[in-house]
């Protein structure tokens, strides 16, 4: 299957970009700006209300509002794939909507996770509802698997069918399985067909690039931007796999916590900002004595976030 597909504008690396929150704990739009055109400015889009932004803490009417801020605030709508994926069909086209009608280069869209051991069938329902309540060329889909926390695993067969009905809406997907066998064999059935396949953390960008996927929308895209967009840039050259290993050794770090509440404890270090520190319930603050032994091991590295 040949899919003529619209030029995809969006990066081979973005960032789920962690959302700063005010005291009263709604969305600090100001401070999340700055934080994307770092981001941008190190080779990073941006995949705003993903996971590790807490987007399923906040309302559909917050991230309306904050996406249209960051866009009035100059940011490139052709570098953002913000996610608009809910329980609801409702919410999510209602988030849709507002997207596409900033012009944004795709979505990133979750199944509907509330209900557990659901259909291939009820799965395309769901999309496909979505899809033709828009009625809009303009839209890109990217599937958002996510089983370690949804608790569905989006089949093969599922990922076909969508792409069948609507080839030219259901172009790529993000796999955060952590199954390299699933992300690879979604890669060895679609990606000819032009189907792009972005892996949900950096430990496996050099495997997915040599696979035939495009890229990574990463957590640690938020505190190791450039680093992680240099290997996609530079993934065919022979210090490639010390590049990755680099990598690995900063997302070993992190992933001894909370990996939210870690991130936000680093930028809040380095930005000289300790209101980044906020998270939302149901997610807890590093206690002090995490967050001591967080910096001590990310100076031990020589880790820094330079520019911020």
């Amino acid at each position: 299957m040949t899919i003529s597909l619209i030029p995809s504008t969006l990066p081979a690396v973005l960032s789920p970009v962690l959302t700063p929150f005010k005291a009263d704990s709604t969305p600090d739009a100001q401070k999340l700006l700055k934080q994307c055109k770092w981001l941008e400015a190190n080779g990073v889009g941006q995949a705003i209300f993903g996971t590790n932004s807490e987007a399923n803490s906040m309302s559909a009417t917050q991230k309306m509002n904050t996406l249209t801020a960051m866009i009035e605030g100059g940011l490139n709508p052709e570098h953002m794939m913000p996610g608009t994926g809910s329980t609801s069909v409702e919410s999510t086209y209602r988030m849709t909507a507002h997207a596409v009608s900033h012009k944004c280069a795709g979505v990133l869209m979750l199944p509907p996770f509330y209900y557990k051991d659901i259909t291939d069938d009820g799965l395309f329902a769901y999309y496909s509802e979505v899809i033709q309540r828009m009625g809009n060329s303009a839209l890109q889909i990217y599937i958002y698997n996510i089983p370690p926390v949804t608790k569905i695993n989006l089949s093969l067969s599922l990922l076909e069918r969508l792409i069948k009905e609507y080839p030219k809406t259901v172009i790529g997907m993000k796999d955060s399985s952590g199954d390299w066998e699933y992300t690879e064999s979604v890669i060895k059935l679609l990606a000819s067909s032009g189907f792009r396949v972005y892996a949900g953390s950096e430990t496996f960008l050099m495997r997915t690039l040599r696979a035939g996927g495009v890229g990574c929308i990463s957590a640690t895209a938020n505190i190791n931007p450039k680093a992680i967009a240099d290997v996609a840039t530079h993934w065919r050259e022979s210090d490639a796999d010390q590049r990755q290993a680099d990598l690995d050794k900063v997302r070993s770090v992190f992933a001894h916590y909370q990996m939210i509440a870690g991130m936000k404890t680093a930028v809040a270090h380095f930005s000289k900002d300790p209101e980044w520190l906020r998270v939302r319930p149901p997610l807890m603050q590093l206690t002090a004595d995490q967050q001591a032994k967080l910096l001590s091991e990310l100076k031990a590295i020589n880790f820094t976030m330079p520019g911020l």
